[in-house]
């Protein structure tokens, strides 16, 4: 199996790019539409046939690649159970999982960052968390009907009770971190750490942090597979 991390410093987000090099077939989660040209490439460096595009939620920082990168490949566009998305070629459930060869990514539902997130669970060991868990932080809530208290529920119940070794790759980062462990961000992590869920809940409505620059351009487009609305 392959596992690539590959960033995007405009907007601060990781794209992963998973693989079975024996079947040379390739999904990627969370592309970036600006980075296209340099997934397409390490695509064709690798010998990788492109699969799937996997979302784990509409992104309100960036437009998704998922849309280019389909009409270059044929490969098919997946988002999240309940994405208010029109184009994509199919939904993913809570539980279901993805093969690919020896590959197998299984689909947790963890909303709270928006109301449709899912965390990518590869062959038990590597966790893509997209926005629902970062390294030592959490996604905000505040908008595109977030909710603290869910997400604090999808945080405990279904990532935090997963093994300490399992693999945290979030789907951002602003602190210079690549990789963390269940472990790990139960020990250390400020936003759970001490915390009960009414902590956090107040925590969290309380950050007051501005919105993203790209999120009146982003959000429409991502619900469009990265089409930006004329």
């Amino acid at each position: 199996m392959l596992l690539r991390q590959l960033f995007d410093s405009g907007s601060s987000t990781y794209t992963y790019l998973v693989a079975d090099l024996a079947l040379k077939q390739a999904l990627l989660v969370d592309p970036v539409l600006e980075k296209v040209e340099r997934d397409r490439q390490l695509l064709e460096e690798l010998g990788l046939t492109l699969k799937y595009c996997l979302e784990t939620h509409i992104h309100a920082d960036h437009i998704t690649g998922t849309g280019k990168l389909r009409e270059i490949t044929q490969c098919l566009s997946i988002v999240p159970e309940n994405a208010q998305v029109t184009c994509a070629d199919r939904q993913i459930k809570d539980g279901e999982t993805l093969q690919l060869g020896n590959v197998l990514v299984k689909a947790i539902a963890t909303p709270g960052h928006t109301d449709s997130h899912m965390a990518y669970l590869v062959n038990k060991t590597y966790l893509l968390t997209g926005d629902a868990l970062f390294i030592r932080g959490c996604g905000r809530t505040d908008f595109q009907s977030g909710d603290a208290g869910t997400l604090y529920d999808s945080i405990t119940q279904k990532l935090f009770t997963l093994p300490d070794e399992t693999l945290v790759y979030p789907g951002h980062d602003y602190r210079g971190h690549t990789v963390s462990t269940i472990g790990e961000e139960k020990q250390w992590n400020p936003r759970f750490l001490g915390r009960d869920k009414q902590d956090f809940i107040t925590l969290m409505n309380n950050l007051n942090l501005p919105n993203p620059q790209k999120m009146m351009e982003a959000v429409p487009a991502n619900q469009m597979c990265g089409k930006k609305q004329n």
